[in-house]
């Protein structure tokens, strides 16, 4: 496997692995677990931290060499979950919130 092949596979792997995080924190939030929505948010974002240093050491390559590389569909299918992932974070972010919000509410009214 070639080396760019492998990085691509390292960007979706991780990646893939903070989106499900992501999602389990909304999971987590709904059943009132905030603790673990919280815990589950932070490994997402150090399994995010991965793919995005990954992509990152590709984008210096490419600028230090000062030529492109050929762009596959795998290395768009990565930046694509890349992207995924970080608009997951952003909807846990506000599902998550919305959780507290509604069992604060709930709370008062009880």
């Amino acid at each position: 496997m070639e080396e760019l092949e492998l990085i691509a596979f390292k960007i979706i792997s991780s990646v893939g692995t903070a989106r499900s995080c992501y999602i389990e924190a909304i999971q987590a939030a709904k059943i009132g677990d905030y603790e673990q929505s919280e815990k589950l948010i932070i490994e997402g974002d150090e399994n995010f931290a991965l793919g995005h240093d990954a992509h990152a050491g590709l984008l210096t390559k490419e600028a230090n060499e000062g030529q492109g590389s050929a762009v596959s569909l795998l290395i768009l299918h990565a930046e694509d979950q890349l992207m995924s992932a970080e608009a997951f974070k952003t909807i846990a972010q506000e599902f998550i919130d919305t959780y507290k919000r509604i069992d604060a509410l709930e709370a008062k009214v009880n």
